[in-house]
């Protein structure tokens, strides 16, 4: 199966920003401790070099801990624009298809066979999903390309791959 590097950075992101989110918390409650001991330090025994330097270090962790929160912030909500673009994408790439398929006049297990050529899968992959024997997949693809008017999976995603290019996407802020 082919390897998507733009989905696997947005997996990444998806998982990485509970993380973050998890040190960002303990980092808080880190702080909020540390504070709270040089105050005490302080009411008890006065400002010393030792807790001056305690109660510094203690205000640093909490500015790490409003960088963090700003950093989880932006994350999610870079995350959530990706998902969103994405989806605007993937529909846009499916009204696409779903209009070639149309106009080449594929019949419905063509249109099968062509969406998982065009998703990477090769023909052993695609026979063992849909359950069909490698020769029917070739030969399905073969009708897919003369239908199309291309000769190879290359040139039949770069067709939809054009046709994305030229069309213009709405976001859905713009509708």
């Amino acid at each position: 199966m082919a390897h998507n590097p733009t989905k696997s950075r947005i997996a990444l992101g998806d998982r990485l920003a509970p993380a973050v989110s998890f040190v960002v918390a303990v980092q808080a409650v880190a702080a909020v401790f540390f504070i709270g001991d040089a105050l005490a330090d302080i009411r008890n025994a006065g400002p010393s070099p030792h807790i001056v330097i305690e109660a510094i270090i203690a205000l640093a962790l909490l500015a790490g801990v409003v960088v963090g929160a700003l950093q989880v912030r932006r994350m999610w909500t870079e995350g959530r624009r990706r998902q969103a673009a994405l989806a605007v994408a993937a529909g846009a790439l499916s009204e696409v298809a779903a209009q070639k398929f149309r106009d080449w006049r594929l019949t419905p297990a063509e249109a099968d066979v062509a969406v998982f050529a065009l998703k990477g899968f090769d023909v052993a992959e695609i026979a063992v999903l849909r359950g069909s024997a490698a020769g029917t997949v070739r030969a399905q693809l073969a009708r897919v390309y003369e239908k199309a008017g291309v000769n190879s999976r290359s040139a039949l995603a770069i067709l939809f791959l054009e046709d994305l290019m030229t069309t213009p996407v709405m976001s859905p802020e713009a509708s």
